[in-house]
């Protein structure tokens, strides 16, 4: 019996179930057709955060930022380079602190950049300050 990971649609957040034993790096959501992994981070709000966080049965590495923070401007393409080289295996994610400062509040963010590994929508691990893509895929690689 083949294993699923459940993966959420980062365009119109189906829940899809892609077999461990396909490539994921080619899947198409169910629903949209869309790709679901593109590479970069999706870009989540307060009303979509709980969904990728607790429904991706994948890591989820979360980047906490906000548009005036010249460290958070830094770090940002790292986080991509990060991203693209690792995934299917992690998903990332980004929140804008600014606009969405619920659910920055809700994880306790009082300094950004910030970053939370998620697994299985529990978090597992932190870390503050802005870091090279090297950095981001140790940290990650050390708490998955």
């Amino acid at each position: 019996m083949p294993k699923f990971n459940q993966i959420i649609c980062p365009y119109c957040q189906a829940i899809n179930r892609i077999a461990e034993d396909k490539p994921s790096l080619l899947a198409k959501c169910g629903k949209c057709r869309s790709k679901l992994f593109s590479g970069q981070p999706i870009d989540l709000t307060d009303a979509s955060f709980s969904k990728f966080v607790e429904k991706t049965s994948i890591p989820v590495v979360v980047d906490f930022w906000a548009p005036w923070c010249g460290p958070c401007k830094m770090m940002g393409p790292e986080f991509s380079k990060a991203a693209n080289a690792m995934e299917p295996n992690v998903r990332f994610v980004k929140l804008n602190t600014q606009d969405n400062p619920s659910t920055a509040a809700k994880y306790k963010i009082q300094g950004i950049p910030a970053m939370i590994l998620f697994k299985n929508g529990q978090s597992v691990a932190h870390l503050a300050g802005a870091r090279r893509a090297d950095e981001i895929k140790s940290w990650i690689a050390g708490n998955i």
